[in-house]
């Protein structure tokens, strides 16, 4: 029997709706309007089209968008120094610093200077140790939707043995930690893990974020499972497919999410979210 779908697209339409009406409503009651500074540096093709995917959501939202696009040449003193100004800005309330960055600049020390209340992605360690503890300011997007696409669907993550494959600071490691405080019982794999297909085999939500093109085979996956696919890989053909073989898996799992129309725009909605929460809390709205 075929899985059901997890349409992520569908499910981020529905909430970048909430998001509109509690963007304007906030805006009615204090004045405060939302916003966003998207900082895109180099021409890199795939940042630049994830970028204006951004921004045209937070136009449909009712999100102000502060556009900042750097040349490659950029040095990282100058893009502090455009954070620093973002920090300072009342009218922002989340930071988005697209990566990869030009190699002349440090990620690290370009995400910890954004300033931790106007962290949107979630990437600060003072975000990170307070995911950790379990009372998260910010919550990493795509971490975060992945626990609203595995909820939508109406099955119980409590009790659940969950097996996150990948331990990316920005997709692995935060989503084992959502799931662990949702009281799945959880497992995390990752390129030294021993008899993968076989843990992989004992979950019952499994969650793949290790962008290499279908992966994970129905061999891997337990009768009945929930699937969701965090990777995004572009063919030779110039397709998109995820980290599962979606066709056959398909055939064997409960529940499973596509690529694309899964994981892709719920991390948008997501950060769309994370700005509101910011504007929120700036207002004592939240």
């Amino acid at each position: 029997m075929a899985a059901r779908l997890i349409d992520g697209k569908a499910l981020a339409q529905t909430i970048r709706e909430r998001i509109a009406k509690e963007s304007a409503d906030l805006h009615a009651q204090t004045g405060i309007r939302p916003g966003l500074a998207a900082i895109l540096v180099g021409d890199d093709p795939a940042s630049a089209l994830y970028v204006r995917s951004k921004q045209k959501a937070c136009d449909a939202a009712g999100i102000y968008v502060a556009d900042h696009k750097l040349p490659a040449s950029t040095t990282q003193a100058d893009l502090l120094a455009l954070i620093e100004k973002m920090n300072a800005d009342p009218k922002i309330h989340g930071i988005l610093v697209q990566l990869p960055l030009p190699k002349q600049i440090d990620s690290k020390v370009v995400l910890d200077a954004v300033s931790p209340a106007k962290d949107a992605d979630g990437f600060h360690p003072y975000n990170v140790g307070r995911l950790v503890e379990g009372n998260p300011l910010f919550t990493p997007c795509t971490p975060k939707g992945i626990i609203k696409m595995i909820e939508s669907t109406g099955v119980a993550i409590e009790g659940k043995r969950a097996v996150v494959v990948g331990r990316s600071n920005i997709v692995g490691k935060p989503a084992s930690l959502l799931l662990l405080h949702r009281h799945a019982t959880v497992t995390v794999c990752h390129s030294k893990t021993k008899d993968l297909p076989a843990v992989c085999r004992e979950a019952e939500i499994l969650v793949v974020a290790i962008g290499k093109a279908k992966f994970v085979t129905a061999d891997m996956v337990r009768e009945g499972a929930m699937v969701i696919d965090v990777g995004s890989n572009r063919l030779e053909d110039g397709t998109f497919v995820g980290d599962v073989d979606f066709g056959p898996v398909s055939q064997k799992a409960g529940w499973i999410s596509p690529v694309p129309g899964g994981v892709g725009p719920m991390t948008i909605a997501m950060l769309l979210d994370n700005t509101l929460e910011s504007a929120k809390r700036t207002a004592g709205a939240g």
